[in-house]
């Protein structure tokens, strides 16, 4: 049996830093390639390393419209301090706005099914439209954010979106990735030092408490060690496809 993509690249990714792991998958992979940031410090991270390497890989942002004013000040100041743009894709309005007619503004409090549904209109059917017609998709994904992210790969077949999914900080540490954002001056958002060490919309998160997980802040209402907003989530609710036995291209 033929060799796929990723099992061909994730061997070579292994021995690799980040700028190089990036590098190799914008040598090998043809076609469109896309990062997401949700302007974490793994995300400023991986942006670092795609502009100040010039890669042709766009970064792209989902503005849900619930996002705290701290991020969109680092997603400004980002812009200046590389002198790129980083575009977003928003909601449709329509669907939004019938939800919200429909659940109440804050309805997502109140069932995990409505909190889903909130994700899925402000995240998940925005992220289905970025990535449309990419061939692959890079995300700032660590193993060890969270019980529910250790196993993901480094690179991975997202079967649900026909694409190529590269994780290029699986194996990082967080210690690792702030060290390298101090050591290169990258903007990172201030509600970290705050407590926020995961940051999505502002209604669901907040600081954490000593001793919490990284991403206990994130639904924290829920009481789930599984929590995820959808996007990395198929519709069996495992976090990772895997590889399959063949590329698609």
């Amino acid at each position: 049996m033929k060799p796929s993509l990723v099992e061909i690249l994730a061997p070579r990714l292994a021995a690799l830093d980040l700028d190089h792991r990036l590098k190799l998958a914008r040598e090998v992979i043809p076609g469109h390639i896309v990062f997401t940031t949700s302007f974490g410090i793994e995300d400023q991270f991986v942006t670092h390393s795609i502009f100040t390497q010039g890669l042709e890989i766009d970064v792209v942002t989902i503005d849900t419209g619930r996002l705290f004013e701290e991020t969109i000040s680092l997603w400004e100041e980002t812009e200046a301090r590389y002198a790129r743009r980083i575009h977003a894709v928003y909601p449709q309005a329509l669907p939004l706005a019938e939800f919200v007619a429909e659940h109440g503004v804050n309805s997502f409090y109140r069932a995990v099914e409505n909190r889903k549904a909130c994700c899925h209109v402000r995240k998940v059917e925005p992220l289905s439209r970025l990535l449309a017609g990419a061939s692959a998709w890079v995300t700032g994904l660590r193993a060890d954010q969270s019980q529910a992210r250790e196993g993901v790969n480094l690179i991975e077949l997202d079967n649900d979106r026909k694409l190529v999914k590269l994780n290029p900080l699986a194996d990082y540490t967080r210690e690792a990735i702030v060290a390298a954002t101090e050591a290169f001056s990258v903007p990172v958002n201030e509600l970290h030092a705050k407590g926020f060490l995961s940051i999505g919309c502002a209604p669901c998160t907040r600081a954490l408490e000593p001793g919490e997980s990284e991403r206990a802040g994130r639904w924290w209402w829920e009481e789930d060690e599984k929590k995820e907003c959808g996007l990395h989530v198929g519709p069996d609710g495992r976090l990772t496809r895997g590889p399959a036995p063949e590329d698609p291209r």
